[in-house]
């Protein structure tokens, strides 16, 4: 079932405002549970974990920016 505009957008404010300071506190915590890693090999973890948090919701971010594409108001 797919969501409508008002429905991922509102998704997407949660996402952003909830769960993602939430990742960030738990990748920060998975990381410092492990010996210190290269400068080199903790930016690439970062990285990687920063671009991995956002493949589930890729679909609800879609589109967000744009105007809504059933609604009547131009703006």
């Amino acid at each position: 079932m797919a969501l409508s505009y008002k429905a991922r957008k509102r998704w997407s404010l949660v996402i952003l405002l909830i769960a993602m300071p939430l990742y960030v506190v738990v990748a920060v915590n998975v990381v410092e549970m492990f010996e210190r890693p290269s400068i080199l090999l903790e930016l690439f973890i970062y990285v990687g974990l920063g671009v991995l948090w956002v493949i589930p919701f890729k679909s609800i971010f879609k589109g967000v920016g744009q105007a809504d594409p059933e609604g009547d108001d131009p703006r």
